[in-house]
Parts: C-alpha cells; sequence; structure tokens
C-alpha cells in the first residue's frame, strides 16, 4: 500500500463521502471499522480530556446526571464516559443514539447488558419527544454533515442540553493529515478506517471555518493537537437570560 499524495488542503473537500456512509457498503468491513475505532479514537479523539476539563466539572454527586451522545456510531466514545464517571463516583444515566441501523445493531450487540440506553434516532428525534439531558456530546460527527443538516445539529443541541453541549470534531491541517496518512499505513486492514479517516479530515473545519459556521451562542474552543470542540453552555445563557 502506497502512501496517499498528500492534497490541497486549503479548501474543506465538501463533496467526498466517507465509504462507510453508503448504505450499501461492505458490512464485514463496516463492522471491523466500528471494531477498531475504539483504538483510533483512544488514541486520536482525546475525549479523556474532554471529559476532564469540560464534562467532569459540570457533573453533580447529588443526583443522577444524563448524557446523549448524537451519532454514537458504534459507541466506544459513550462506553468510555461511562467507565471514567463510574471511576469517579458520578451516577451517569447515558443515552447513545445514531440513526443508522448498522451502527445501532451492532453497539446493542456489544453491550447487550449495559446501562446505556441505545436508541435509532436522529437529534430531531428526541427533540420532537420533548427529551432533555444535562449533557450533549457528539464525536465526528460535525464534518459528515452539510450546512443546514449542521444548523438543525446545532439548533436541535440547544433544546436538548440543559447544561453543556460539545461537539469534538478533527480540525484540519496538512500536518495531521500526513501523520495520520503514514501512521495508519501498516494497520487497520480490511476497514475503512484509514480511506476514511483521510477523507474526514479533508472534510473537517479549520478553527475559522467552524467560527463561521457555528450559530450564535457556540463557541469553538481548539484543543491540542488537532481537535476543535464546538461547545454551548445552556446553563451560563439561562442564567445570563432568565426570561
Amino acid at each position: 500500500m502506497r502512501i496517499t499524495v498528500l492534497p490541497r488542503l486549503q479548501d474543506r473537500d465538501e463533496a467526498t463521502t466517507e465509504r462507510m456512509d453508503d448504505p450499501d457498503c461492505d458490512l464485514a468491513m463496516l463492522h471491523r471499522t466500528y471494531a477498531q475505532f475504539q483504538l483510533v479514537n483512544r488514541v486520536v479523539a482525546g475525549w479523556q480530556r474532554t471529559y476532564r476539563h469540560y464534562l467532569r466539572p459540570v457533573l453533580r454527586r447529588d443526583r443522577i446526571n444524563t448524557l446523549l451522545d448524537i451519532g454514537a456510531g458504534g459507541a466506544d466514545v459513550t462506553r468510555a464516559i461511562s467507565r471514567w464517571a463510574q471511576r469517579d463516583g458520578f451516577a451517569l444515566h447515558i443515552t447513545a443514539a445514531d440513526p443508522d441501523e448498522r451502527a445501532h445493531a451492532w453497539a446493542t450487540r456489544r453491550d447487550p447488558a449495559g446501562d446505556i440506553d441505545y436508541q435509532q434516532a436522529l437529534s430531531s428525534d428526541l427533540v420532537k419527544q420533548d427529551k432533555t439531558f444535562d449533557l450533549v456530546i457528539s464525536n465526528h460527527l460535525l464534518h459528515h454533515l452539510p450546512d443546514t443538516a449542521l444548523q438543525g445539529l446545532l439548533d436541535d443541541s440547544k433544546l436538548l442540553a440543559r447544561v453543556r453541549a460539545i461537539h469534538s470534531d478533527i480540525r484540519r491541517s496538512r500536518t495531521a493529515y500526513l501523520l495520520f496518512s503514514v501512521g495508519t499505513l501498516p494497520f487497520f486492514s480490511g476497514s475503512f478506517i484509514r480511506e476514511d479517516g483521510l477523507i474526514s479530515i479533508r472534510r473537517s473545519y479549520t478553527e475559522g471555518e467552524l467560527r463561521t459556521a457555528a450559530s450564535p451562542g457556540w463557541q469553538v474552543h481548539a484543543q491540542r493537537p488537532w481537535r476543535n470542540l464546538l461547545i454551548y453552555d445552556a446553563a451560563e445563557r439561562t442564567a445570563a437570560d432568565p426570561h
């Protein structure tokens, strides 16, 4: 396998789609991709740091906290957050939502007796059900969405989150692309990890692009080395504008 030629990355690639998003993609490769996400997200997604700095500080010990993971996929991030909260002594009930029946089926088979509530649903479905959660998160979801769907996700998140919403995604850069290309070259055969990961970087936002794309009330935090965190603090905005 040869190293992918470094493409131009000045502009987002909004046209190329990831193979795992194809409803007719190879199911065995998709399942291997879900399984390998646990390792990839542990290395590159930075969720343990995000949990420590942005989720754990707003968890409460006097009641059951609630968290929604939108577009949870195989739910490896969801399960990791559940373990960290339990380790830290917090009661946390988590809902992992994904509209893709393949992801929903894989995640529920992987965790049949767990404490996570797996739902095949869009964020808009939960809004229609008048659901709310203390915390709302997503991982690597923003770059998948066209502009109208992105705005819909952000609007839904404001309605769903009582305390804080955090959407974590890749920050596009030539260095990130090159290192991911080289670092994954010997690994992840038989899955979509490497091919789709490179497409994900090409589709992702720079910090400035995400600030422009985000609707009012959202703040972009650059998390080193190559993450964008899009954060909405519902509790702060409610305190500032009680009406």
